[in-house]
């Protein structure tokens, strides 16, 4: 039974869908103005697997995330780079979707764009002023009135008085009220701009993501969800908005993922400690920055550095490790196993306790791989089954073991050839070769070099695993 902590009830709660064995999810996506960093991945990654695993508990899922590809950041930017601002998000919108793709996300069912939904965007201010819940300012941007919606704050818990009285605010004297925020903003010279009732001009952000979620799942959904940060004042603007101009009740559930912490700071571009997913992706592989951010509850902040990220290579390397050499037999997933991984899972989408299932399939593989084949089979199979259901464990494990670390985006496949980080060429028939020459090497007892043969390679980040019976594989450090 699916228990989902739901930020609008503080509290967690049975998943009762409003369509039984359907589900709607609707998640805010990026603002395409730069690349993607590692916050945006936890979203990616973190939303992924929730949809993933409301797909194979038999859910007929859809599951939507927007881009937003107009706001002030992107015509800034477009206007610093001297570009159209369609082609500068369009050339971000490539990134994410590599991105995406190197983490092994799943694409969305739907992908709305702000600029491909204007005309949703005025109906529902329409109705918004219609219903009294929205106005027009005396510079001619429409706002909507806080005020005047009776649950405002509902989700962040905060209420108008607290605000208007320690908050600081805006000073806009073209607003009723200090904490009315803008629908619809008026045209600036050489701004992108469409037309409306209210003139030339452009939608905020807080109702590009009510129009296009109510667009694609209906007036009332299941599930949105988005980072920490989007709460408040954007999530809570949100219902205000959808509420109000619908009459009917937005989200069901409402999830959000924890910050990213950098040396225990909250990674923000303003304090400048963001770091982007290609940035990380040239010193590890893709699947362990995803095991990385599995690693953590999704709720809880995801604290980000070399030690964390080199635990969790060295985490995934050991279910690799137990995987290598071993026939995987059959699809069926050993039922122990696969209850403890779904009681996880059922309880808010714990991925560490899931992840610790696999550790413990690893350990009982490794236990059995030289003893009886058709058992180790069996538990492999598990293994990558419900490595699966979190996006890993599906790369072959000698490519996994022995692949470059080093990723490059016209091709995110491993490249056997490619240099290290210290541009040394460590391609894998030059590590085939070095191995043999130890190999002969002792045979004819010269340790020396075999040590020498063994530390060259070390320091190259290769290594060797012996046997009884002399090097019988090796991996990538």
């Amino acid at each position: 039974m699916l228990k989902i902590y739901n930020t609008l009830s503080r509290r967690k709660e049975l998943f009762q869908p409003r369509v039984q064995g359907k589900v709607g999810m609707y998640v805010c996506g990026m603002t395409v103005y730069d690349y993607c960093h590692i916050g945006h991945a936890r979203v990616m990654v973190v939303f992924d697997t929730v949809a993933r695993y409301f797909r194979y508990s038999g859910y007929d899922l859809t599951y939507v995330r927007n881009i937003t590809d107009i706001d002030d950041k992107i015509i800034q930017r477009a206007h610093e780079n001297g570009e159209p601002f369609g082609e500068l998000t369009e050339r971000f919108i490539t990134a994410m979707h590599e991105d995406e793709q190197a983490l092994s996300v799943l694409h969305p069912d739907s992908e709305p764009r702000a600029t491909r939904s204007i005309p949703a965007i005025i109906a529902m201010i329409e109705a918004l002023i219609a219903n009294g819940l929205a106005y027009i300012g005396s510079n001619g941007d429409v706002f909507y009135a806080v005020n005047r919606f009776k649950n405002y704050g509902q989700l962040s818990g905060k209420n108008l008085d607290d605000l208007q009285a320690g908050e600081r605010v805006d000073v806009d004297l073209a607003k009723h009220n200090p904490l009315d925020f803008v629908l619809w903003k008026m045209a600036k010279a050489d701004e992108p701009a469409w037309t409306s009732p209210w003139g030339l001009g452009r939608p905020g952000w807080h109702i590009e993501c009510s129009a296009m979620s109510t667009c694609c799942l209906g007036n009332h959904f299941d599930i949105h969800g988005g980072g920490m940060d989007l709460q408040f004042p954007h999530h809570e603007n949100e219902i205000a908005q959808s509420e109000g101009a619908t009459g009917e009740k937005f989200v069901n559930v409402w999830m959000h993922n924890g910050f990213v912490r950098i040396n225990e700071e909250k990674m923000s571009k303003s304090l400048g400690n963001f770091f982007t997913v290609r940035e990380v992706l040239k010193q590890y592989k893709p699947e362990i920055i995803r095991f990385f951010i599995l690693s953590s509850h999704y709720r809880s902040p995801l604290n980000y550095s070399d030690e964390q990220l080199n635990a969790a290579a060295a985490g995934l390397t050991r279910l690799y490790t137990a995987l290598r050499g071993v026939a995987v037999i059959g699809s069926n997933v050993l039922s122990n196993y696969q209850e403890r991984f779904n009681q996880a899972m059922d309880d808010d989408f714990n991925t560490p306790v899931a992840l610790s299932v696999l550790f413990d399939l690893s350990k009982e593989l490794n236990k059995v791989k030289d003893k009886d084949q058709e058992k180790a089979g069996q538990l492999a199979a598990t293994l990558m089954s419900l490595g699966k259901l979190l996006g890993i464990l599906q790369q072959d494990p000698e490519q996994f073991l022995k692949g470059n670390p080093i990723y490059g985006y016209a091709d995110i496949t491993n490249n056997p050839d490619t240099s290290d980080a210290t541009g040394i060429v460590v391609n894998n028939s030059h590590i085939e070769q070095q191995i043999q020459s130890r190999l002969d090497a002792k045979k004819t007892k010269n340790w020396a070099l075999a040590d020498k043969i063994r530390n060259e390679l070390k320091e190259q980040g290769v290594i060797l695993e012996d046997a009884p019976n002399g090097t019988t594989s090796w991996r990538r450090e």
